[in-house]
């Protein structure tokens, strides 16, 4: 980083507080031994899991239900050379429990792209890390 950036390490409240705040986020698994990066719709439930929603027989399910995968959220602004990111590590799972499935259809989870009969993906928040990005000015 250059001599006028700052960091900040957030710590996990800060972390969920801020991946709260945006709409998208980038599931990162491994697909046919090749990393793979996809932007999703999620929300964050109670006990602070990453969900999202996904046909059921989709690529992603099939990658990730029962592995640790990587969850990813972050807002930067350009012009302010300022911003956040958010990593969330977890053993990502299919949503069987047909009273749970309600209970997160209910919730009014933020589809970007509506799927019909689809599942929700849950990742377990195990690891949450984040940092924060800043730019001091010089007054130059």
């Amino acid at each position: 980083m250059f001599a006028n950036d700052t960091f900040r390490v957030l710590d996990r409240q800060e972390c969920l507080r801020l991946l709260g705040t945006v709409p998208v986020g980038r599931v990162v698994y491994t697909r046919q031994a090749l990393p793979a990066v996809l932007p999703v719709s999620f929300s964050l439930d109670d006990d602070a899991s990453v969900v999202l929603r996904t046909a059921p027989g989709s690529d992603l399910v099939q990658a990730v239900d029962g592995v640790v995968v990587a969850f990813e959220g972050d807002e930067f602004t350009a012009a302010t050379q300022s911003g956040w990111s958010v990593v969330v590590l977890g053993r990502a799972t299919v949503v069987t429990d047909p009273a749970e499935h309600e209970r997160l259809s209910r919730r009014g989870h933020r589809d970007w792209m509506p799927v019909r009969d689809g599942v929700f993906l849950r990742i377990r928040s195990e690891m949450v890390t984040g940092r924060e990005l800043g730019h001091v000015h010089s007054g130059q």
